[in-house]
């Protein structure tokens, strides 16, 4: 699976893009019909607690998949994010289940 990291009007964090990178490679593991995995991180300041937006698209047979959420720091964000694709991968991985 290819996976493009961007930073959207933030520096580029390693240690940050080392940790989704690794979440991805195991989500990749357990579904291995992934194509890719598009990550954008930005950062609005609308509210003090929230803030920190991660957006994943996920390229799979049929429809992409899309997940986004809004936390207190990024690292909860991508937790967030990957929890939610999960759920969709579980779903779109039972109607591709041969009998």
């Amino acid at each position: 699976m290819t996976i493009n990291i961007q930073f959207v009007n933030l520096d580029y964090s390693d240690s940050l893009a080392a940790h989704t990178t690794e979440r991805l490679k195991k989500m990749a593991e357990k579904y291995d019909w992934l194509i890719s995995a598009d990550v954008f991180f930005k950062e609005e300041g609308n509210e003090p607690e929230k803030g920190k937006i991660c957006n994943i698209k996920l390229s799979a047979p049929g429809p992409q998949i899309f997940a986004t959420s809004d936390e207190k720091n990024y690292e909860m964000a991508v937790k967030e994010t990957i929890s939610d694709l999960e759920i969709q991968l579980k779903k779109r991985k039972q109607t591709y289940k041969t009998y």
